[in-house]
């Protein structure tokens, strides 16, 4: 990515740090055994999810720190007619990106809670840049819902 600085043109990196939260809901085991709470279930799909992020290379993509420290925390979630408790376990992860596009497939994710750009302080992005971001965009909208609509007619 080319970073104006000043007058200055730069070939950099873009730094940025993202907070997912992975939610984990109570499951019953079979015969009063085995069953795990709601904050156990939230801990292990982060630790899956940290796991596949860190084995699993994004293109363009490159993972300085993960902030496994936030703790588990519950929310009462409610459908109109009933409401639950579901826990969330929360990751920070501080990236380093070669295009802005690169990081999609993380911002599209329903786990996705907030983005925080580290570095550069300031970004000029050409015409091409900006439509090849809003390109992307919308091609991994369009993918995602594909995948619900499979899932929901399954």
């Amino acid at each position: 990515m080319k970073i104006r600085i000043g007058n200055e043109l730069l070939t950099e990196h873009v730094r940025v740090r993202i907070r997912l939260d992975f939610r984990g809901e109570s499951k019953n085991g079979r015969f009063f055994f085995g069953s795990k709470n709601k904050e156990e279930m939230a801990e292990t799909m982060r630790e899956q999810q940290v796991a596949l992020f860190r084995n699993v290379p994004l293109q363009g993509v490159m993972m300085e720190d993960v902030d496994l420290s936030l703790d588990v925390y519950t929310v009462t979630e409610g459908d109109g007619r009933r409401s639950r408790e579901v826990a969330y376990a929360p990751i920070v992860m501080t990236l380093r990106i070669e295009n802005l596009d690169d990081v999609l497939p993380l911002l599209i994710k329903p786990e996705f809670r907030k983005i925080e750009f580290l570095s550069p302080e300031n970004l000029s992005l050409h015409r091409l840049d900006m439509e090849r971001l809003l390109f992307r965009l919308s091609q991994s909208f369009q993918q995602e819902i594909k995948l619900l609509e499979q899932k929901y007619s399954s």
